[in-house]
């Protein structure tokens, strides 16, 4: 016999949040969605600590539930959650009324891959000089807003935020760097 092996990569896609990042400005709207990657899960809805939310499609192997209105009261951690009570992966999304948000990842970030951070102001969409800092540290500043971190590794994990001068700063969220996962299966 001759056994072969095929690997694949465990994906995060489950779940996702549109707009992809984890902070927003108060009242836009957030939306989450979850996806059965086999195709028959039966999801029992979107929740954090406190709950689930109400305003959510039902759906095989699809569901999507969207804050149309987002207060900083709606900060927090979200997942998806199954009828038989597993968990997706899960994501600390932070509402805020101020005018400066960070742009990151919302899902853990592959070794390896470089990440962009941006820094955006809600009253302006012109580039603005911003400051990126990592566990309050100053790592350096752009005149686009945005900044590149080269082929991350776990030393890149921690909690970044982003300054603009006359603006104000952003919350801080936390980057999370994974090695590569794979399942592999053999074949005959």
């Amino acid at each position: 016999f001759v056994f072969n092996s095929l690997c694949l990569s465990v994906s995060d896609a489950a779940f996702r949040i549109v707009p992809n990042r984890l902070q927003a400005f108060q009242y836009e709207s957030v939306s989450f969605h979850c996806e059965g990657l086999d195709g028959s899960t039966q999801w029992r809805g979107i929740r954090n600590t406190v709950g689930f939310i109400s305003a959510c499609s039902e759906g095989t192997p699809v569901l999507s539930c969207t804050i149309h209105r987002a207060y900083p009261s709606d900060s927090g951690e979200y997942w998806c959650e199954t009828e038989g009570g597993e968990r997706s992966n899960s994501a600390n999304i932070t509402i805020t009324g101020g005018s400066v948000i960070l742009e990151s990842p919302v899902l853990s970030v592959r070794k390896g891959y470089n990440v962009t951070l941006s820094c955006r102001n809600k009253t302006t969409s012109s580039n603005l000089t911003a400051g990126f800092y990592k566990d309050g540290l100053l790592m350096g500043s752009s005149s686009t807003g945005e900044m590149i971190i080269h082929s991350v590794s776990k030393s890149d994990e921690g909690l970044y935020k982003c300054k603009i001068s006359g603006a104000g700063e952003s919350a801080e969220s936390w980057l999370a760097v994974r090695g590569e996962t794979l399942q592999c299966l053999r074949l005959k």
